[in-house]
């Protein structure tokens, strides 16, 4: 009587950079006991194709189009599917902001490939795979910015008018400039763009 086949663990990979995205699915199809059901190349793409395939792991990078990795998983908190950042910014805030929205792991682009592997078992199992330092830095500074201030911030960061931040978030501009007015006095900046630029500095936007 033969043994039955010892079930994968299905995966799901969302990242923006196709390059990366073809090397993270190469490396973990090379694994027998782990399965890419669908490779995202954005945060909407990554939502749609959780909700379609139940993958068991979405492995997402945080910033991408659309929407972004952390804005996914918080989409996801609570399903059955648990989360693995995989990024580049080794910044407490972006670790802190992805444990609130339900990771199960925080992972940086430089380290070795074949922790990747390792950590999608761990977290399949329900453990937590983060950086211990990382992890201790994370809770020194909260994030002072609300989900709001964050979101206005970021697009009037990226260029955009405040009637045009107003038009996308369905506010009036008059909102909108209290929310980055609100923003810019957090951080103690002079302007959006240096408000921008301390809360990315830190992790925040």
């Amino acid at each position: 009587m033969s043994t039955p086949e010892k079930k994968r663990i299905r995966v799901v990979i969302a990242e923006d950079q196709e390059m990366v995205l073809g090397a993270l699915a190469a490396l973990l199809e090379m694994e027998g006991d782990i399965s890419v059901v669908a490779q995202a190349r954005d945060g909407k793409q990554a939502l749609e194709a959780v909700r379609t395939q139940r993958p068991d792991i979405l492995i997402t990078d945080i910033e991408m189009p659309e929407m972004t990795g952390l804005d996914a998983a918080n989409a996801i908190k609570g399903d059955t599917t648990r989360v693995i950042v995989v990024t580049t910014f080794a910044r407490p805030g972006y670790l802190r902001r992805a444990m609130e929205a339900g990771a199960s792991g925080y992972l940086l682009k430089a380290r070795p490939a074949r922790e990747l592997a390792d950590a999608v078992r761990r977290v399949h199992r329900g453990l937590r795979v983060i950086d211990p330092e990382l992890a201790s830095e994370a809770w020194m500074e909260a994030d002072p910015l609300t989900d709001r201030e964050r979101q206005v911030l970021r697009l009037a960061s990226d260029g955009a008018s405040t009637e045009a931040v107003a038009k996308k978030l369905n506010l009036s501009a008059g909102t909108v400039r209290n929310y980055l007015s609100e923003a810019i006095d957090k951080l103690g900046a002079n302007n959006r763009i240096e408000a921008a630029r301390i809360a990315r500095s830190k992790g925040w936007l």
